[in-house]
């Protein structure tokens, strides 16, 4: 590949981020389905707030050009011109907790209708391993009519992007790379070399790049499964589980995990992208679902704690007013898919509580609509039964509620 043009195809979390970084040295086309989303970026908007607007200006550019920079349209032929497809898009699961290749699916079906021969198509979703060459591929193939490794090649790199964190940026995080051929796993090794500057890590194959994304979440959600049953036991104890955690914090290799909700699109989602796979082959695995129960079970454990110290000093939980402190996946991030904040939410409603939220961070809108919640963006005067603080934004830090109770999740 000579001359290298870039689509970046869905600009969330991820695909902003990459397509921003790639548009500093080579002609990046964004590509998303939400005109809204793409109208808000062209004119210099981020309302995730990932990406600084004055940083996203500076790449802009109006017309899709030869020249780099960052151009984003909802017109699929837009990117037609392109001769490499970075597919971003989400992969969440189902109701069940099965893996939803939906987006992903649909996104391999548009690189189909416009890719050409000699094209690479490299995949940054979370994917259980083998769901790029057994999955995606044959969905270009089908639409394109070219043949795998003959007529286009493809690559595996997942996004390490950490919402919220502006200090382990995309440039700043070594990247883990891959190729369907050695001829493959090359060029992208050099396209991300090109522009990372913590460099890349070239995996052997497809499959073992796919296996190490799905693992580092994994390995975080079994960590906090672990210190989160500890703080059950402590809490029975009557002992408090963050100062037992700092005292065995001063040994060198003890690992700084700290109790808490577990949501958001990847150490709540991607422990079950490998179950699922590893089920398939015949295999049950233990503890990375006891680990999910233990992170799942939380929400309604939070909740009843805060109703038993109600109950302990004699406030009627029925018909109480709780105002919950933080309605986002994480703290300092406007993310709210998959937040484990709304179900601590929900089983207060179930004991009755009159439940009043407030994020500083969450899009009220988007509240709104994706869980039915309505969401206050500044702290309420009065005074409550009950404040939990669920989500530690930074404007939490000092906090000063009244009410009789506080919990803190943390």
């Amino acid at each position: 590949m000579n001359k290298i043009n870039i689509a970046v195809i869905g600009l969330g979390y991820a695909g902003l981020p990459l397509a921003r970084l790639f548009a500093t040295r080579y002609p990046v086309v964004g590509f998303d389905t939400n005109p809204s989303r793409v109208n808000e970026l062209m004119a210099g908007t981020d309302r995730t707030l990932e990406m600084d607007d004055l940083l996203l200006r500076s790449v802009l550019k109006k017309e899709p050009d030869t020249g780099a920079g960052l151009f984003c349209s909802a017109d699929l032929e837009a990117i037609r011109p392109c001769n490499c497809y970075m597919i971003t898009v989400p992969t969440p699961v189902d109701k069940n907790n099965r893996p939803d290749l939906t987006a992903l699916l649909q996104a391999s079906a548009m690189v189909g209708r416009v890719i050409g021969k000699g094209d690479l198509v490299i995949y940054e979703s979370t994917v259980y391993p083998g769901a790029t060459e057994e999955d995606c591929i044959p969905v270009i193939e089908n639409t394109s009519g070219l043949t795998y490794n003959v007529d286009f090649l493809a690559g595996y790199s997942p996004e390490r992007i950490n919402p919220g964190d502006r200090e382990h940026t995309v440039e700043k995080v070594r990247k883990v790379v891959s190729g369907s051929t050695p001829e493959a796993a090359q060029i992208v090794d050099r396209l991300y070399t090109s522009v990372i500057g913590a460099g890349t890590h070239l995996a052997p194959s497809i499959r073992v790049a796919e296996a190490a994304k799905v693992i580092e979440n994994t390995q975080r959600d079994i960590n906090i499964a672990f210190v989160n049953e500890l703080k059950k036991i402590f809490d029975r104890m009557n002992i408090d589980t963050n100062a037992v955690l700092e005292a065995a914090g001063t040994k060198w290799n003890f690992l700084p995990f700290k109790p808490g909700l577990v949501g958001g699109h990847c150490i709540g989602v991607d422990p079950y992208y490998l179950a699922q796979k590893a089920q398939e082959y015949g295999y049950h695995p233990e503890i990375i679902l006891a680990g999910r129960r233990m992170n799942d079970s939380m929400s309604e454990y939070v909740a009843g704690e805060v109703v038993k110290k109600m109950v302990k000093q004699g406030i009627p939980v029925k018909g109480a007013g709780i105002l919950v402190l933080g309605i986002t996946f994480k703290e300092n991030c406007t993310d709210i898919r998959n937040s484990k904040a709304v179900d601590v939410v929900k089983a207060l409603k179930e004991y009755g509580a009159q439940v009043t939220v407030c994020d500083p961070w969450a899009n009220p809108g988007d509240v709104k609509r994706e869980y039915g919640l309505d969401v206050l963006k500044e702290i309420p005067t009065g005074t409550f039964d009950a404040a939990v603080l669920t989500v530690s934004h930074r404007e939490f830090a000092d906090i000063k509620v009244n009410s009789r109770i506080f919990h803190a999740i943390r």
